[in-house]
């Protein structure tokens, strides 16, 4: 055993994994039905598409919890406000860069499918949002979980 405290961990933490995990069983499903619908309705160039679609939004979706996640562990050291929000807004920023070259790129390419690129991309949006709200409203979390009590009565003191 260490004789180094353990560091507080914030209560998101669970939340943000769960998130986290349903994301990724979520990709598993929209993999599937992405490319095997666009597969369906466009050969192979509606696979590719399908495929890219569920990518980008998965990839880009996941990022957020991923970040915060990430930043979460410099909790409770000094500098734990101005790391988090570099880590996040820089996956942010990371994440809309990526994205608008990922369009672009995409926009050239003959194998593209629009539709079927646009579909998957808003499926994927949709189905991470009715994870993130049913994530959040089933988890059970304290309204004060960060607070820490006093180890003494302060009216006990004697310079009172």
């Amino acid at each position: 055993m260490s004789d180094t405290p353990k560091r507080p961990t914030p209560a998101i933490t669970s939340m943000l994994r769960q998130v986290l995990i349903w994301t990724g069983i979520a990709a598993i499903v929209l993999v599937i039905l992405g490319g095997g619908i666009g597969f369906l309705v466009a050969g192979t160039d509606g696979l590719w598409s399908g495929l890219a679609g569920v990518a980008l939004a998965i990839v880009f979706l996941a990022l957020t919890p991923l970040s915060v996640l990430i930043a979460n562990r410099w909790y409770g050291r000094e500098m734990f406000a101005t790391v988090f929000f570099a880590i996040v807004m820089g996956s942010w920023l990371l994440k809309l860069v990526v994205f608008v070259v990922a369009i672009v790129i995409l926009r050239g390419q003959d194998w593209v499918v629009p539709l079927i690129i646009f579909l998957a991309l808003v499926a994927g949006i949709v189905v991470s949002l009715v994870i993130d709200a049913v994530v959040f409203t089933r988890m059970r979390m304290p309204y004060a979980s960060e607070v820490s009590l006093p180890e003494t009565n302060p009216e006990d003191r004697e310079d009172s």
